[in-house]
């Protein structure tokens, strides 16, 4: 997964006019999203706001105009019930544990003693009290960085068929796959350098114009509204001030500049540099997909903004009175590291997919993914075994603005050796909170056969790393409202199998069906049922009163 993409892809647009100048703006003009209301009529109640409402996605569509899941409904339709504890492994990238808002929710191994250097539960991982870290090495380092498995197979068959002569290749089985990999390589680098030249160049004048404007207005920060009204002593001044104008008028500032300086330096320095491999700090056998045993407990990792937001989403404290509060009331976040900045790998997501299992998880929150998975079979092994011991998978849809009926986005729930199609997986695609024909959210993926539901996954403000509270967008964030559902319903209703879950949140989903929406990338409208499986967005208010009704596990659900 390619971290800094939560922040960059909602802020892309194929439907901004270009300007040759300005190239930055093309890339990174922030674009309002929207969402049409339940009524399928188009209209909005919000369409004049130009911000969020406040926790949106756990409004009530009919009362809310948004396509919010209804939560606070739910809960006044559960009272009364009891809950039991529902054990969640969010897959990800780190969680600080320590969050304030994160207090009370962090699943702790109990077989496990903390700090003493034993396997106290002889379960292979030397004290794995929250979790576990398969991007780190016994000393103590972790990865950051990894590159992306484009990039990975592109130098793996290079290698391959270095040594070949020219017949030996054009025999060999994966050579036309070889040739794929290369050609796409090629043209994405290129494309890449020459989007960096052009975002270059407008990023060096405008931290020259901020620089200027800082000294001559005395400002330590840069408004609109100081610009406009700022009279500038001669030309010089007045172009520095339209370039910083320019920039603020299509939703760009000084931290949009870094992250996008950050988004190119990072993809050309890591993810496509054919030379760095930065394996060596976990000491595994890069060799043996099915090596099992490597990693360290530092579960949170040096980047842990994204797994922190997703397990906010999931689980932060409702009862505390503070931050955010999270969709279910009654959760365990079991805390497993194998998303880099940059691609899994599939060694790492197989592990991780055991793990969670093995201790006790029963569902798994998936928000990352890639385009190729050289070692599928390792990871169909993992996907298999959670089927086999009723483990739900919440994987997120992706945010390439990509059609996952044509484009495979990694892992899926089909077994290659068999076409077998899990029963236990959740794919999930992301909504706007506002407006009429942008019902999709800009960046998410689709399929009519491949994404089953819709989730809110637009300005979502959940928890950050140092006591922080962060809004961010997604299939990420979309995923864990997904997961915090599933787990809502699995807390109050135990009996429920996990594909008994699935197929609640699947039945019960608000129906968006006929509504025209913009396709995702293009400027060509559908129906939105012709993007998922269910043309629906999950509503956990529906979900639960579905799981009332249900009848003892393998009868059929009943539903108004």
């Amino acid at each position: 997964m390619r971290i800094l993409e939560l922040y960059l892809k909602p802020l892309f647009s194929k439907r901004t006019k270009m300007n040759r100048l300005y190239f930055l703006l093309a890339v990174f003009t922030s674009v309002t999203p929207a969402f049409a209301n339940q009524y399928n009529t188009g209209i909005s109640d919000n369409d004049s706001l130009k911000t969020a409402p406040a926790s949106w996605w756990m409004l009530d569509p009919d009362q809310d105009h948004v396509p919010g899941i209804s939560t606070e409904k739910a809960y006044q339709f559960l009272q009364g019930r009891t809950s039991s504890t529902v054990v969640v492994a969010v897959i990800d990238s780190g969680i600080d544990i320590e969050h304030e808002d994160l207090q009370g929710v962090i699943w702790t191994n109990s077989d496990e003693i903390a700090g003493n250097g034993i396997d106290d539960d002889n379960n292979g991982y030397i004290d794995d009290v929250h979790g576990w870290n398969f991007l780190g090495g016994v000393d103590g380092e972790n990865i950051v960085y990894d590159s992306y498995e484009l990039t990975r197979e592109y130098v793996r068959l290079q290698e391959k068929y270095a040594t070949m002569t020219e017949a030996q290749q054009q025999s060999d089985q994966e050579w036309d796959y070889f040739q794929k990999i290369e050609k796409e390589y090629n043209s994405t680098v290129k494309k890449m350098e020459g989007q960096f030249a052009g975002f270059k160049e407008f990023y060096d004048q405008y931290k020259k114009a901020e620089l200027l404007m800082k000294a001559y207005t005395d400002l330590e920060e840069l408004t609109r509204e100081d610009l406009i009204s700022w009279e500038s002593p001669d030309d010089k001044i007045s172009l520095a001030r339209d370039i910083v104008l320019t920039a603020f008028d299509n939703g760009l500032d000084s931290e949009h500049m870094e992250k996008g300086f950050e988004y190119f330096t990072t993809a050309l320095n890591y993810g496509y540099n054919q030379e760095f491999d930065p394996r060596e700090v976990i000491g595994d056998d890069v060799e043996n997909p099915y090596e099992k045993v490597y990693g360290n407990n530092n579960v949170i990792g040096d980047f842990a903004f994204h797994g922190t937001h997703v397990a906010g989403i999931i689980a932060a404290n409702r009862k505390n009175g503070i931050g955010t509060d999270g969709i279910a009331d009654n959760v365990k976040i079991m805390v497993i590291r194998a998303v880099p900045n940059g691609d899994e790998r599939d060694k790492d997501v197989a592990n991780a997919i055991m793990y969670a299992v093995d201790n006790g998880a029963q569902i798994i929150n998936m928000s990352f993914g890639k385009r190729f998975s050289p070692e599928k079979e390792v990871v169909d092994k993992a996907v298999k075994y959670a089927e086999s011991k009723g483990v739900l998978l919440v994987h997120a849809a992706g945010n390439s603005a990509h059609n996952n009926d044509e484009i495979v986005h990694y892992p899926s729930r089909e077994i290659a050796s068999s076409g077998h199609i899990v029963g236990n997986w959740l794919e999930v695609g992301a909504v706007n909170w506002k407006g009429n024909d942008e019902l999709v959210a800009s960046f998410s993926n689709y399929g009519k056969d491949n994404v089953d539901v819709f989730a809110p996954g637009v300005d979502i403000m959940s928890t950050a790393p140092d006591q922080d509270y962060q809004k961010a967008s997604g299939t990420s964030m979309a995923a864990p409202v997904t997961t915090g559902v599933a787990a809502l319903i699995m807390s109050y209703f135990p009996r429920l199998s996990a594909e008994e879950v699935r197929n609640i949140i699947m039945k019960s989903t608000v129906n968006y069906s006929k509504q025209k929406v913009l396709i995702p990338g293009k400027d060509e409208e559908v129906n939105f049922g012709e993007l998922s499986q269910t043309g629906g967005v999950i509503n956990a208010y529906q979900a639960v009163k579905l799981a009332q009704k249900s009848r003892p596990k393998g009868k059929k659900l009943l539903r108004e």
